[in-house]
């Protein structure tokens, strides 16, 4: 079990959100994380963000969250939870900060109504896929997108 505690993200920690954002996304600039990580604060209505916080005081991981209302692969109802990212630290893993987070996630979309949270994870991401397993979630379906540019 962990001894991690979890709480909401507000105007004090929206930065060390982006932070951890940029951990997990590497490839989005900083301005782009603490603009994403504001607007969950500004949409607290459909969107949460939730922080892991170790003993000593220090940000180990996050969840983020959504209601989705257009259709979401392998759900029957709508709106559902979605969880749009999930981090943990890598020397904070499997001492149950990831299932702590999550947790937080459901609790926030039951509060919402919701009976179905869905999330989403590469095709060749096994450790996300196992940590799914892990955490409760069930495998619905796989899918490539395609896209083709138009010119002109």
């Amino acid at each position: 079990m962990t001894a991690a505690t979890i709480r909401t993200v507000d105007a004090g920690s929206v930065a060390v959100l982006a932070r951890l954002r940029a951990e997990l996304w590497p490839d989005e600039d900083e301005a782009g994380h603490l603009e994403e990580a504001r607007d969950a604060l500004d949409h607290a209505d459909r969107a949460a963000a939730f922080l892991a916080f170790d003993a000593d005081g220090t940000a180990i991981g996050f969840a983020e969250a959504s209601l989705r209302h257009d259709y979401v692969n392998g759900t029957d109802d709508s709106p559902v939870g979605f969880l749009e990212g999930l981090y943990v630290a890598p020397a904070a893993r499997r001492r149950g900060v990831g299932a702590a987070l999550v947790a937080a996630v459901e609790r926030w979309t039951r509060e919402r109504g919701c009976a179905e949270l869905a999330s989403d994870a590469a095709l060749d991401n096994a450790d996300s896929h196992a940590a799914h397993a892990a955490y409760g979630f069930e495998e619905t379906e796989r899918v490539v997108y395609f896209r083709k540019l138009l010119g002109g």
